[in-house]
């Protein structure tokens, strides 16, 4: 890693035109990012067969890290949230396994980088936004809530056609009508939305922490690769160690 503190690579699901951006955005001097796209048929972004897809980009997991292990990077992301929904904990746990020994680096999923992001910002009680279809959200409750976290409110943003086709200004929506007082923090889930371009101006209208999918993956990803450099204006999650 001769010039470089830290490489990075995130599995990205196919169409995905939000993470790529997002993640050079936030990267900090020095460190690289990687990318390589898992394998889907079908209309990427749509909730019309999102389960489906889901399951097609596990099924091709195995093969994608094989590629990106090539540029020998210090931690793998899976860059998308509902992979971890689909599988449940203890298929997560066993997928997770099985790709650090494929990859010979450390794995980890945009789920389990909130859970770690949530950790560190001392929050219990948080409320969840998704562009997902209601049953896909509901997985993601489920999900926080087997993790021992309280989901005190939950909704899934209406009108979405595709979740490629969404804005930070929806993403700003979606929040706000999300939160509640007794919330510690709000999580936007899904990596296709935009949303570091409102998580400043979120919390500052919001007096709390409000997290996304986008941020707690770089953030966990660059402590895991030993970078605790402070990222300013997305947050105050990226200004913590």
């Amino acid at each position: 890693m001769i010039g470089w503190r830290a490489r990075l690579g995130f599995l990205v699901p196919p169409g995905n035109p939000t993470v790529e951006p997002e993640m050079i955005a936030l990267a900090p001097q020095g460190v690289s990012v990687h990318f390589h796209r898992m394998t889907a048929r079908g209309v990427g972004g749509s909730l019309d067969g999102q389960h489906e897809r889901n399951r097609m980009m596990v099924d091709s997991l195995d093969s994608s890290i094989e590629l990106l292990a090539m540029v020998n990077p210090d931690v793998v992301v899976i860059a998308h949230t509902a992979t971890s929904y689909y599988l449940g904990r203890r298929g997560e746990a066993d997928l997770l396994a099985r790709l650090e020994h494929k990859a010979g680096t450390r794995v980890v999923t945009a789920f389990g980088s909130v859970l770690c992001a949530l950790e560190r910002l001392s929050v219990r009680r948080v409320a969840l936004g998704a562009p997902y279809s209601p049953e896909i959200t509901l997985q993601g409750k489920a999900h926080l809530e087997e993790h021992g976290l309280q989901v005190v409110d939950v909704a899934n943003l209406q009108g979405v056609t595709n979740i490629y086709d969404e804005t930070a200004e929806r993403a700003y929506r979606l929040a706000r009508g999300v939160d509640r007082r007794d919330a510690e923090a709000v999580f936007l889930s899904g990596t296709g939305m935009p949303t570091l371009a409102v998580l400043e101006l979120l919390e500052q209208d919001l007096a709390k922490p409000v997290i996304s999918s986008a941020s707690a993956m770089m953030w966990h990803a660059l402590r895991l690769a030993g970078v605790g450099q402070s990222i300013a204006g997305y947050g105050r999650l990226l200004t913590l160690s």
